[in-house]
């Protein structure tokens, strides 16, 4: 698929569907993307990983890319997060840099599960007076409280993947980037991290950008379901998940949205490499 979707609109239910949590009406977006193009290859023969990227993520909103493997969704998500720019286009995220966590923990092993969140908090200039109770707070955020002494090797994937997300909220972001961070962990435990993210999610009014290949775990997540093609990325087409949180993914709703995804996303990945 070679053109590009109109956006579907979010439904007020789905803006509203958490608390109040969704999109901000009558405020500008977190982040723009206009016109973004990406090729790698140089010298030689430039290969186009994106294409012609146009989309806009609303204050509040939560988003998930979803897309064959190869298709540019982790380039997207670095091009965002300012570790990389784009070959054409532009990129704006007015409320400043955004927190990006990986599929990897990526947390220092040598530190506490607290003196990881106190580096974030350390970087972006908070006193060391005030460091230790605030890594205190965020923790107790992601419900690891009296987890602050306890090393890397202590902890299971979901916890330490908890004091990822508790570092990623110390940079105080706008905008959380998410590359498909809980794709290493069982299936138990990854359900039991959604709905934590959820409830982080809307308790901190973030805007977040999930990068995803699983739909049900985009429509289990997502307000706005965004599918690239295959390389080089486009957006092939987007869906509104129009179902309050939170949700059943077996429910006759979902899993007909699931089925709809999942149809496209198959044409999609038959096209990859021949493009």
């Amino acid at each position: 698929m070679t053109g590009m979707a109109i956006a579907t609109p979010l439904s007020r239910t789905a803006a509203a569907s958490l608390d109040g949590a969704g999109p901000v009406a009558g405020t500008g977006p977190a982040v723009r993307l206009t016109h973004v193009h990406k090729t790698f290859g140089r010298p030689g023969p430039a290969a186009p990983v994106l294409e012609d990227i146009s989309l806009d993520i609303a204050p509040g909103e939560f988003v998930c890319l979803l897309g064959a493997s190869g298709c540019g969704k982790s380039t997207l998500l670095n091009l965002v997060a300012g570790l990389d720019r784009p070959t054409q286009g532009s990129i704006e995220v007015p409320g400043g840099r955004p927190a990006l966590m990986f599929q990897e923990h990526a947390l220092l092993p040598w530190l506490t599960a607290g003196r990881n969140v106190e580096l974030a908090l350390r970087l972006r200039g908070v006193p060391r007076a005030e460091r230790r109770a605030e890594a205190e707070r965020l923790l107790e955020i992601v419900r690891l409280g009296g987890a602050h002494r306890k090393r890397v090797h202590e902890l299971s994937g979901g916890m330490r993947q908890r004091v990822a997300l508790a570092r990623a909220l110390a940079q105080a972001p706008k905008v959380l980037l998410m590359d498909e961070p809980f794709a290493a962990l069982d299936a138990i435990t990854r359900d039991v991290l959604h709905q934590e993210l959820i409830r982080v999610w809307a308790g901190q009014g973030l805007s977040v950008v999930f990068v995803t290949h699983d739909v049900r775990e985009a429509v289990h997540l997502a307000q706005r379901v965004v599918l690239l093609s295959s390389r080089p990325g486009r957006v092939a087409r987007e869906w509104a998940v129009d179902v309050p949180q939170p949700r059943r993914t077996e429910s006759a709703a979902l899993a007909g949205l699931c089925k709809e995804i999942t149809d496209q996303l198959r044409k999609e990945v038959s096209l990859h490499g021949r493009n």
